[in-house]
């Protein structure tokens, strides 16, 4: 953690931070194999010992194969354990039903991925919201107050126990661009973040906030800056390297934790992945820091290839131009 704090502050870190998830799923597919994997990258996993028999009772609920009802009454179904669930059940079915939509009541600072923008989704399904947004009245506006004023109570909850960096995510993009638009979602998103992480930052200044948010969201990552946002953690992939460059180099500094390429990992060879983890830091690298790399392993890769993304990471994390 303090090597990526010290590239969010652009304090020339020793090297490149490597920020590495397995994911559950790959636990229970590779047992012991995976085991023995992590054992040879102390560097990265600190000699981590994984309780294997306890895998799936550590999951959070939203993990495990089945139902799952959230505090929203949003309802999540997975059909593979290990893997997040997705909301299919939408408690909201009518514009009415906005307007009579009461806030949870828990005040416990919980935050969770899809907090704000995929939280209306979740409500509400896909196509109300984009019809809603498309018609730019009073029920977007009453719903996203609903949940802004929720997630301010929430953000309120979670101060006074914050560490050095506070971290949210919201997948604010598709594949290709924003639903919505990026003016629409200045107009609409960006005050409701700059509320929320500036309450953070009103109680403390010096907080660095720290946001995931899959997608192509280049468009609006200078604006996330203006919200108070410290280090953005990008795809790779759905904002193509070439934007990020522009975007976060050449227009100005956006420190970034770059989440590199997962949809190659299950397939591409040994040589593609060094040349690919080399390709990014060469592009984004800054002697001062404002770049780490994110490595998300999942059971769909081959232990041979998560061996060689970890031997990639390690050789380029020691990049110095």
């Amino acid at each position: 953690m303090s090597d990526l704090i010290q590239a969010i502050r652009m304090e020339h870190p020793d090297t490149i931070p490597v920020s590495l998830f397995i994911l559950p799923a790959a636990w229970l597919k590779y047992g012991e194999e995976l085991q023995r994997l992590v054992d040879q990258y102390p560097q990265f996993f600190g000699g981590m010992k994984k309780d294997l028999s306890r895998i799936l009772d550590e999951m959070p609920a939203s993990y495990r194969k089945g139902i799952y009802v959230d505090e929203w009454n949003c309802e999540w179904h997975n059909e593979h354990a290990g893997n997040e669930a997705i909301v299919v059940g939408h408690p909201v079915k009518s514009e009415e039903e906005v307007f009579d939509l009461k806030i949870p009541a828990c005040r416990d600072g919980r935050l969770p991925h899809g907090f704000m923008y995929l939280r209306l989704l979740d409500l509400c399904g896909f196509e109300n919201v984009m019809i809603w947004f498309a018609e730019e009245g009073k029920t977007i506006e009453m719903l996203i107050d609903k949940v802004l004023e929720y997630n301010l109570y929430q953000v309120a909850a979670v101060l006074p126990r914050m560490g050095p960096m506070i971290s949210f995510g919201d997948d604010l993009g598709t594949q290709t661009g924003l639903a919505i638009g990026a003016e629409r979602w200045r107009k609409y998103l960006k005050p409701c973040f700059r509320k929320l992480y500036g309450l953070v930052k009103a109680y403390k200044p010096s907080q660095l906030i720290y946001m995931h948010t899959d997608g192509c969201i280049w468009e609006i990552m200078p604006d996330l800056v203006e919200c108070g946002v410290d280090m953005i953690n990008p795809q790779f992939r759905a904002n193509g390297l070439d934007n990020l460059i522009r975007v976060c180099r050449k227009e100005q500094v956006i420190p970034i934790n770059l989440d590199l390429d997962r949809q190659m990992f299950p397939f591409a060879t040994r040589s593609r992945l060094f040349d690919h983890v080399g390709q990014c830091v060469e592009s984004l690298y800054l002697p001062e820091g404002g770049l780490g790399l994110n490595v998300e392993l999942n059971y769909d890769i081959p232990l041979e290839n998560m061996a060689a993304i970890l031997d990639a990471v390690e050789k380029y994390r020691h990049y110095k131009g």
